[in-house]
C-alpha cells in the first residue's frame, strides 16, 4: 500500500484486510512462474491463456480447506456427535450440499473469486464451536475476520455465544446462567486470542500511521447504499419503490425531470445515489435497521440456550440480518447465510423447508454476476441441478413429515421460471430495453427480496417456537 494517501493506479480500490494482502503476496510468488507481466499493478485489465490457467488453479488449490471443513462438518452432525439421530445419509447430502453449492461454484470459479477457503475458516470454525473446542473456533474466527472483513456480519453471535457458553461455565436446572459461574481465565484467553490475531494483522500499519488509510478502504461509505446490481433485499425493494414513483411521477407530470437526479443505481462502477421520492438512506440508518434487526436472535441466544444448534441459527439470522439491511450489501453476500443454513437442512423438516426457500432464490439472484450468451446454459444448467438435488434428496428425508412446501411457496418458486424467460429472452427484444434498461435488475432484485425476507421470518419464527437445550415440546 502506498504511502501517499491519494495515489491510485487503478478505479478498483483495495477494500480486503491485510491478511488477504499477504495471502495474495504468497500466491504472486507462485504466480511468477506462469506470467511475470501479470504481477505489475500498472499492467490494468492485463490478460492472458497463463493467467487464467493460474486463476483457475490457485481457486482450486485452496479449496482444499473447504473439503476438509467439510468434513469436518459432517462429524459434527453423525450419531456420534450433537444429533444423534441422524446417520450415513443426511452426511452424505450434507457433503453435497456444500461442495456443490451452486451460488459458490458460478462466484469462484466462473466469476472468479478466493471464497471458498474463506468459507472453510468459518465452517470450520463452527465444528469447532460444535466439538467444544471454543478456543480454536475464536482463534479460526478472529483469523478470518483479518482476511475478509464482511464476516463482521456474524460477529455478534460468536461473542453471545462464547460469553454464554465458555465463559460462563455452569446453567441452572431451568437453563439459565449462574452467575457465579463465570470464567475470567477464559475470558482473558479469548480476549488474548483477538488480540494477537488482531496485532498481528493492524500491528504494521499501526506503526506506519497508516491505520486511517487501511479503514478508510475496509468501510467505504462513499460508496453508496447500493452496489451496482441490487443486492436482493429491503432496499432493493425501497429503491424499487423510488424507481416506480418518479416514472410516475414524470409521466404524470408531477416532478421536474431537471430536478431528478442524474446518478443510476444500475450504471456499472459503485456511487452515491440520491432518491428522487422517498428519503434518502444514509449509512447510520442502516445500521440502527441492523442493529435492530438482529436484537432478538442475539437475545434469544443469550436468554434461551439451544447449544451449538441455537448458535447456527443465531449466525444465520445475524447474516441474513445485515444481508437485509446493510449499507452497499453484495449480492454475493447472501452465501453467509446459504452455507450455514446447510447444516441445518439435515436436521429437521422445517429448517429443510427454509434452506430451500432461502438456497432457491439466493441462488437465482446471483444470474446477473454471468451475463454474456455463452454462460446462460451453464448457469441454469447448474443451478437446475443443485435446486432439483436438493429438493429431491431433502424430501426423501423428510418423507415421513408434512411437505416441505405448502402452495404459495410452491408458486413463488415455481414463479422463477418465467421471471428469467422474460429477463433473458423476452426484455432484450422490447422497445423498453432503451428506455427502462433497469428493468430486468429491478425484477430480479425485487422478486428474490420476497424469497430472502420470507425465508429470514420464518427462520425466526423457528427461533422463538424451538424449545431450549433439555426441554421438549409438548405433544
Amino acid at each position: 500500500m502506498s504511502s501517499h494517501p491519494h495515489l491510485a493506479t487503478s478505479e478498483w480500490t483495495l477494500d480486503y484486510p491485510p491478511f488477504f494482502a499477504w495471502f495474495e503476496y504468497a500466491l504472486s510468488h507462485v504466480a511468477k512462474y506462469f506470467d511475470q507481466e501479470m504481477l505489475n499493478v500498472h499492467n490494468l485489465n492485463y490478460s492472458s491463456s497463463r493467467t487464467l490457467l493460474f486463476q483457475r488453479f490457485s481457486v482450486i488449490f485452496t479449496d482444499a480447506l473447504f473439503v476438509y471443513a467439510v468434513h469436518e462438518c459432517c462429524k459434527c452432525v453423525d450419531g456420534k456427535k450433537a444429533c444423534k439421530e441422524l446417520t450415513e445419509k443426511p452426511k452424505f447430502i450434507l457433503s453435497v450440499l456444500l461442495l456443490w453449492n451452486f451460488g459458490l461454484l458460478i462466484v469462484d470459479h466462473i466469476h472468479f473469486q478466493y471464497n471458498g477457503f474463506l468459507f472453510g475458516l468459518m465452517l470450520l470454525s463452527i465444528a469447532r464451536l460444535f466439538q467444544k473446542r471454543h478456543m480454536e473456533g475464536a482463534f479460526l474466527f478472529a483469523v478470518l475476520l483479518h482476511f475478509k472483513h464482511i464476516y463482521l456480519y456474524v460477529a455478534p453471535a460468536y461473542g453471545i455465544y462464547l460469553l454464554r457458553s465458555y465463559c460462563f461455565t455452569a446453567n441452572k436446572p431451568d437453563g439459565s446462567i449462574r452467575w457465579n459461574s463465570f470464567s475470567f481465565v477464559r475470558l482473558i484467553s479469548l480476549g488474548l486470542t483477538v488480540f494477537l490475531v488482531s496485532a498481528l494483522s493492524l500491528g504494521p500499519f499501526l506503526a506506519l500511521n497508516q491505520l486511517p488509510q487501511v479503514f478508510s478502504r475496509l468501510f467505504p461509505f462513499k460508496r453508496g447504499l447500493c452496489h451496482a446490481y441490487w443486492a436482493p433485499n429491503f432496499w432493493a425493494v425501497y429503491n424499487a419503490l423510488d424507481k416506480v414513483l418518479s416514472v410516475i411521477g414524470l409521466q404524470l407530470k408531477l416532478l421536474d425531470p431537471k430536478k431528478i437526479p442524474k446518478a443510476s443505481m444500475t450504471s456499472g462502477l459503485v456511487q452515491q445515489f440520491q432518491h428522487t421520492v422517498l428519503p434518502s438512506v444514509t449509512p447510520l440508518v442502516t445500521l440502527i435497521c441492523t442493529l435492530i434487526a438482529i436484537l432478538p436472535s442475539i437475545f434469544c441466544l443469550w436468554f434461551k440456550p439451544q447449544g451449538p444448534r441455537g448458535f447456527l441459527r443465531c449466525l444465520i439470522l445475524c447474516a441474513l440480518s445485515s444481508f437485509m439491511f446493510g449499507w452497499h450489501v453484495h449480492e454475493k453476500a447472501i452465501l453467509l447465510a446459504i452455507l450455514p443454513m446447510s447444516l441445518l437442512s439435515v436436521g429437521k423438516a422445517g429448517d429443510a423447508s427454509i434452506f430451500l426457500i432461502l438456497s432457491t432464490t439466493g441462488h437465482y439472484s446471483l444470474f446477473p454476476l454471468l451475463f454474456t450468451a455463452p454462460e446462460l446454459p451453464i448457469k441454469i444448467l447448474l443451478m437446475l441441478l443443485f435446486t432439483i438435488y436438493s429438493i429431491s434428496s431433502l424430501k426423501t428425508l423428510f418423507r415421513k413429515e408434512k411437505p416441505l412446501f405448502n402452495w404459495m411457496e410452491t408458486f413463488y418458486l415455481l414463479g422463477l421460471g418465467p421471471l428469467e424467460v422474460f429477463c433473458e429472452f423476452v426484455f432484450p427484444f422490447t422497445s423498453w430495453k432503451l428506455k427502462y434498461p433497469f428493468i430486468p435488475l429491478l425484477l430480479t432484485s425485487v422478486y428474490c427480496a420476497v424469497g430472502i425476507t420470507y425465508a429470514w421470518f420464518k427462520l425466526y419464527v423457528s427461533v422463538f417456537t424451538d424449545p431450549p437445550v433439555g426441554k421438549t415440546k409438548k405433544q
